[in-house]
């Protein structure tokens, strides 16, 4: 069994905050397997076997997950470029990682707040209340700058062409130089600009794909409208992004590892 589910941030995290979630995977015969696929996001994951909690960092490749005994996991997802806000360091060291938040916070606050998680039994509500509270106190230390505006920018425009926009013209149009850009951006989203937009096309061509259910599919039809130069980009793209072709893709089958 495996219930995930995704909460609507408090207001005042409107804006930073894609969702909180939960999770409760509890294997039955056999290891539960899934992959987490890159989604240009980064989470912070607390669980009962992991109190402390760990960052998933911006991903570049996916990652498979086997759950061998019952865990309770309780999220937060920061939308794209909004995590720096949370963590007083470049997010690129981030990349691919998944950290102890006691590398990244002050010890004694990530502890206090992993206690106040887990030392008593409370309803799942009250967990993620809890997190609100200790983001929205980071947040209230946080000042938007310059590079915040900017980085935030680039993204909308990113996203809003659905990866397809090219760095060169991102950077004309946001008025700054190409080095000044990719600087910003590594260190603020934490991939380069490029492999977030690739990821921006995996994401819109995936999730095409999910409805597929084994129809016929238009290859180089599809990724003509996601934006890929031809099928064979298409081809590579899902091979870093979901460690198999797009046809392997649609048939739903998670690869071995």
């Amino acid at each position: 069994m495996h219930l995930y589910r995704e909460f609507p941030p408090h207001p005042r995290l409107a804006g930073l905050v894609a969702c909180l979630w939960s999770s409760h995977a509890v294997p039955g015969g056999a290891p539960l397997r899934h992959r987490v696929l890159p989604d240009n996001c980064i989470d912070i994951l607390w669980q009962d076997r992991a109190p402390a909690g760990f960052v998933a960092g911006m991903m570049s490749r996916p990652h498979r997950v086997e759950v061998l005994q019952p865990v309770l996991t309780v999220a937060v997802r920061f939308l794209p470029g909004a995590a720096r806000a949370f963590f007083g360091m470049p997010l690129h060291l981030l990349q691919d990682g998944h950290p102890g938040l006691t590398e990244l916070w002050p010890p004694h606050e990530a502890e206090a707040l992993a206690a106040a998680l887990w030392e008593r039994e409370q309803t799942l509500a009250q967990r993620l209340a809890t997190i609100e509270r200790a983001l929205l106190a980071r947040l209230q230390r946080h000042a938007v700058d310059r590079g915040e505006r900017l980085v935030r920018a680039a993204v909308g425009l990113i996203e809003s062409s659905g990866g397809a926009l090219r760095v060169e013209e991102l950077a004309q149009s946001l008025g700054v130089s190409r080095q000044h850009l990719a600087l910003q951006f590594r260190e603020r989203v934490g991939l380069n600009a490029k492999t977030f937009a690739m990821v921006c096309r995996f994401r819109r061509a995936s999730s095409a794909l999910r409805g597929v259910q084994g129809a016929p599919v238009d290859w180089a039809g599809l990724a003509g409208e996601c934006g890929y130069y031809d099928q064979s980009h298409l081809i590579h793209e899902f091979r870093q992004f979901a460690g198999e072709t797009p046809q392997a893709f649609a048939l739903g089958r998670v690869p071995a590892p």
